[in-house]
């Protein structure tokens, strides 16, 4: 079995994918237990935004530049409008990163806010006496 989710992870997540649905095909109780599998073990990696966001980085990168699932950016032959392309995606990239960092902040301030009123409460009501 142990060789069986070796050769399908040699395979990627396609090959997931098609082994699942052929569960579904021959008896349904068998696709059912390996998408709770597929979930449970991370193999289709949905779990982590902060992840799928780094690999897409990373394929975009060694696509040269790839953007989306449209593939690799080629030069049009316009210099113009390729150097223009470029410094838009880089500042985008920047953007969305700056934006990520903005919305950690925020929630670090959102927890510390509400941790904040859980003391100002428990101090309200005074010290509890030990139980014993």
């Amino acid at each position: 079995m142990q060789q069986v989710v070796t050769t399908l992870d040699d395979y990627g997540k396609p090959a997931w994918i098609i082994a699942a649905v052929l569960g579904f095909i021959i008896w349904w109780p068998i696709g059912l237990g390996l998408l709770a599998y597929l979930i449970w073990s991370g193999r289709m990696g949905c779990g982590n935004k902060m992840q799928w966001k780094q690999h897409f980085m990373q394929e975009a990168k060694r696509f040269g530049g790839g953007f989306g699932g449209f593939g690799p950016l080629r030069t049009t032959g316009n210099a113009a409008f390729d150097a223009y392309r470029e410094e838009t995606l880089r500042r985008l990239e920047e953007e969305a990163d700056e934006f990520q960092t903005f919305l950690e902040r925020l929630r670090k301030a959102r927890d510390k806010a509400e941790f904040d009123q859980f003391m100002a409460e428990r101090g309200a009501s005074g010290p509890r006496p030990a139980t014993t």
